[in-house]
């Protein structure tokens, strides 16, 4: 178990003992009982940014459980016994297909009515671990998972927001009755995303580089979006490893590109990026791929870290 893993499990064993049996009760047949007796849409979301999505759209009318917890990381996730059942209760499922695999086989086996793949309402594109600017150019792509779908469409708000369009219409299938409302609501939550893709426009149009270097593969489709070449450490997988080759690369690199900062995650500080920056006489900072809102995140929910993630990048590219 590398230093990933073994923090993200000390985590969770604490977040469990701190719930406790109400966070079990939560999940329980007589809660989704009572919440279909209330009149409401009873949904399941595999992680953070669905669980986001289907809160903002469904408003009142849902009742969101994530299956993900606070301080999990989301590809890792297992599915227990009761989570299975709560699965089969629900009324909807909105998942991410291919992102977490158990997640996937659950929802296969389940007769929930509504299943949501969110991947299915945008368009994926292959990434490996440099991604956007010249390596969209020349093709640079390095690393055994080159060519691989890459699922983080939400850290892109366009993407996010044709996401959120297709799951908007999906609640209004499966809940007629409070088809308006989910309307309004994906209409206000689309001028959101078109704020927040403004905002990013408008603070990363003139800055002196356009290179950042990330623990994983998780921004390239920011990268895309906005005229940058994202380097990753790692491939979209956070658990691989990179090769004293790759290591190499990015330390020549980042002084070729006048790369000023290597970039970490939350839910843990990666040893390998702290080497790297070491090495190469760079600093570290959190570039928050919102894969869960905990209270290391800056930001309380998906826009206020997205705009503490375009506050890093315009410090760390040196925006003017």
């Amino acid at each position: 178990m590398n230093v990933r893993r073994r923090l993200i499990a000390g985590s969770a064993a604490v977040l469990a003992t701190a719930l406790g049996l109400g966070t079990l009760s939560g999940c329980s047949g007589s809660a989704a009982a009572d919440n279909k007796g209330a009149g409401k849409l009873d949904v399941v979301a595999s992680f953070y940014p669905l669980q986001y999505l289907a809160e903002e759209i469904g408003g009142s009318h849902v009742n969101v459980t994530n299956l993900t917890q606070p301080g999990q990381e989301p590809h890792d996730l297992e599915i227990s016994a009761r989570q299975t059942a709560r699965l089969q209760e629900a009324d909807a499922v909105l998942y991410l297909k291919n992102l977490q695999p158990a997640v996937d086989e659950a929802v296969a086996q389940s007769g929930v009515g509504t299943k949501i793949d969110a991947g299915s309402l945008t368009t994926l594109e292959k990434h490996g671990n440099e991604v956007g600017g010249h390596a969209a150019e020349h093709d640079h792509s390095a690393g055994e998972e080159a060519g691989a779908a890459d699922p983080h469409v939400w850290l892109d708000p366009v993407r996010f927001g044709e996401v959120a369009d297709g799951v908007a219409k999906a609640l209004e299938k499966a809940d007629p009755r409070h088809a308006g409302a989910y309307e309004r609501n994906a209409a206000a939550l689309r001028k959101t995303f078109e704020a927040l893709d403004g905002e990013f426009r408008a603070g990363l149009a003139h800055t002196r580089t356009r290179t950042f270097i990330t623990t994983h593969a998780a921004f390239g489709y920011l990268a895309e979006r906005y005229g940058l070449t994202e380097e990753a450490i790692n491939g979209l997988d956070p658990e691989s490893e990179p090769s004293a080759k790759r290591v190499r690369a990015l330390e020549s690199m980042a002084k070729a590109d006048g790369v000023t900062t290597v970039f970490y995650e939350t839910l843990v500080s990666d040893k390998t990026a702290g080497t790297i920056a070491r090495d190469a006489g760079l600093r570290t900072d959190v570039l928050d791929p919102i894969e869960g809102i905990t209270d290391r995140s800056k930001g309380a929910d998906y826009v206020q870290v997205m705009r503490s993630n375009l506050k890093a990048l315009q410090t760390a590219l040196g925006a003017r």
